[in-house]
């Protein structure tokens, strides 16, 4: 009788563990912040952040014309002079995260894209991506290095692109 009951009890669990699915794939899409997909000029904007010198060919601006040079090469938004001009800002850092590697625990260099509101300097969204998303041997041409930067701006730009898609109808 015992594992009669303990059957019963396990079933019961194995059910309603089942339902837990159910009940996450049923929440609902929380809406974007409506600057984020009506916005038509953007202030692209240097936050800063440096990687190691030499680390990649170019100058300490590489990241910020390259980004800048991509957002204007996609066209999603009329790229301003000033913040005052814009409906949105777009600030690109490089920040250092840290992340868990097979091999390594340590700080990663990462491109940072911060969506803000130019009126507020409200937050509205942030886009991370790894310049290096793991060690390896490559890593000893710059070439390679190089390649990996690049990388890593034109996928915060699809990254955007992604994000700006979703419908106008989630804003409200």
């Amino acid at each position: 009788m015992l594992k009669f009951k303990l059957a019963v009890v396990y079933l019961g669990v194995a059910m309603m563990l089942s339902w837990v699915p159910a009940f996450q794939a049923q929440t609902p899409a929380a809406p974007l912040p409506s600057q984020i997909l009506t916005a038509k000029n953007a202030f692209i904007a240097n936050a800063g952040g440096l990687l190691e010198p030499k680390a990649v060919s170019g100058d300490p601006r590489r990241d910020y014309n390259q980004f800048y040079a991509a957002m204007q090469a996609w066209g999603r938004y009329s790229l301003v002079a000033s913040p005052a001009e814009a409906d949105l800002v777009v600030q690109i850092s490089i920040i250092y995260l840290p992340i868990e590697t097979v091999v390594e625990n340590g700080p990663v260099p990462t491109f940072r894209v911060a969506l803000l509101d130019p009126k507020t300097n409200a937050t509205l969204w942030v886009l991370d991506e790894p310049i290096v998303d793991k060690p390896s041997l490559s890593l000893i041409l710059k070439k390679n290095r190089d390649k990996l930067f690049d990388a890593a701006i034109d996928k915060l730009v699809s990254d955007l692109k992604v994000l700006t898609a979703a419908p106008v109808d989630a804003v409200k």
